[in-house]
């Protein structure tokens, strides 16, 4: 079937508003294969993917050990009974998402002799520095002591399987819930954290939510996401936080480009403001805005979100759903910061092409949260660890391993980095700046006034699919070209990618 004949199948049988068609052909393309980093479409073209199809192809795509890890199971047991008759790869992927997690993170070094009192919080750990705060703020089920689940002197981690990545978020607000007995959610302006009716409560572009903000629970509270510019200081001028879908108050400040307001003081400010004037079980971020345009927060984000939670007794969710397995030359974003999260939200690289997401919390935290099954699940689905997807997971994790990936997204995402921000030398109507972690880049666009250049952006996008190159625009005005590429792509690969880039914009 052509690119033309589906387009129209297209139209005439699917929903509107789901897949955007260019009137003149030029936009999309439909994918028939792909492998590695290139991609054909349905007329025999050829492209190299700059994206891996919303950062899902990390291994690179049709990767042959996770296509036979799928093929395999698809032929021995292509489908069981989530919840109530479990099959083994469910179990091995989440003892292999809490070591590569939680138990990474919390592993001692020469641990010292066992104090009286949760040993767990003194123990010197690699390679986070600090599990300040671990226990705090939970409710106990049991109506005893919360003491911290450990495995050989390491903190452990316990899983919900999910489908889609907005319903790993889901599981999370409902941990937080249970575990906190708080309903409010503190999120930041520019994330994106799916579009479900629970996730949407906290992600915050009105495009997404505002037809539908008369149905939402209005649980969720936007506060600045801090730029990584150097903080300002407190007078800078205030975005109010925000209650449910009204703000609080009128001062408004003026969008820093990306889409990430404010400074560290001014965020610190309404975080604080919230918490004592909310009920608040939660923290909900993104350690890097990828949809929100590419957003990279100060050094010391992170880390101030861990100590406000441990303060007020709240959870800290981290949705890696875009960032983790190697993304941003770390397995996870918090790495980079050393931030221990309470629950690590998961999934597009995880399978490589099988729809399956994780929430991972600490087994602490999830044993205060949910009680024990007593044969019908609180929270479930049918598809719930399938058993196809579990199996491409952990083929998944073994090729990220085996291929260095992470050390890789690491060096050529450096190399990356260096080449687009070489661009900004050239004599342009906009102004270019490129910025990055690993191989999760974004080079934005804006006028000379500071305006988003977003017709500017397009084009090149545009232009670079014609040239055989597919990349996505990013933040709410889509004036910032994202580079997700998978992780096996080479060096030589992007030297051709922003030849043509700059190609394009040479005739600008």
């Amino acid at each position: 079937m052509s690119a033309r004949e589906t387009l129209e199948l297209l139209e005439r049988f699917e929903s509107r508003n789901v897949t955007f068609i260019e009137p003149d052909g030029s936009w999309p393309i439909v994918w028939e294969r792909a492998r590695g980093a290139q991609v054909w479409d349905a007329d025999g073209n050829q492209y190299l993917d700059l994206t891996a199809a919303f950062g899902v192809a990390a291994a690179g795509h049709a990767n042959s050990r996770v296509v036979k890890a799928g093929q395999r199971q698809l032929a021995k047991l292509p489908h069981a009974m989530g919840d109530v008759h479990p099959h083994a790869l469910k179990a091995e992927l989440a003892r292999e998402l809490s070591r590569i997690t939680f138990e990474r993170w919390t592993a001692t070094v020469n641990p010292p002799p066992a104090p009286k009192e949760r040993s767990i919080h003194t123990a010197v750990i690699r390679p986070f520095s600090s599990r300040e705060g671990l226990g705090v703020g939970l409710k106990n089920a049991r109506g005893g002591a919360n003491p911290l689940t450990v495995l050989h002197g390491l903190v452990t981690a316990k899983t919900i399987f999910c489908n889609s990545g907005f319903e790993a978020v889901e599981a999370a607000l409902k941990t937080a819930m249970l575990a906190t007995d708080k309903r409010g959610v503190i999120a930041f302006e520019g994330a994106y954290h799916g579009l479900g009716y629970g996730a949407l409560n906290t992600t915050h572009r009105a495009h997404f939510r505002s037809h539908f903000r008369t149905q939402l629970g209005g649980f969720g509270h936007f506060v600045p996401f801090p730029a990584s510019d150097p903080d300002t200081g407190p007078d800078r001028p205030l975005t109010p936080p925000r209650r449910g879908n009204k703000p609080i108050g009128t001062r408004r400040a003026v969008p820093l480009p990306g889409g990430a307001r404010g400074g560290l003081t001014e965020t610190e400010a309404q975080l604080r403001r919230l918490f004592r004037r909310e009920k608040i079980g939660a923290v909900l971020v993104e350690p890097i805005q990828v949809r929100g345009g590419i957003n990279i927060p100060r050094p010391d984000f992170l880390p101030l979100l861990r100590r406000l939670c441990d303060e007020h007794g709240a959870l800290l969710i981290l949705d890696e759903i875009y960032t983790g397995f190697g993304r941003t030359g770390k397995w996870f974003a918090c790495e980079h910061t050393e931030t221990l999260p309470d629950i690590l939200c998961l999934g597009k690289a995880m399978t490589g092409g099988f729809p399956l997401s994780a929430c991972v919390g600490r087994s602490e935290v999830m044993d205060a949260a949910w009680p024990p099954s007593a044969g019908e699940a609180i929270h479930t689905s049918t598809f719930l660890g399938h058993p196809v997807g579990c199996a491409m997971a952990l083929a998944q994790i073994k090729e990220i391993k085996r291929l260095q990936l992470v050390r890789r997204s690491s060096k050529v995402g450096r190399l990356l980095l260096e080449m687009l921000s070489g661009l900004s030398a050239q004599r342009l109507p906009v102004s270019l700046s490129a910025r990055g972690r690993g191989l999760l880049v974004g080079l934005e666009a804006c006028n000379p006034d500071g305006s988003p250049a977003t017709k500017f952006a397009l084009r090149i996008i545009k232009g670079m699919l014609r040239r055989g190159f597919i990349v996505l625009p990013e933040g709410e005005h889509a004036n910032v070209v994202s580079f997700t590429p998978p992780l096996t792509i080479t060096g030589r690969e992007l030297q051709a990618a922003v030849a043509a880039l700059a190609e394009i914009l040479n005739h600008q």
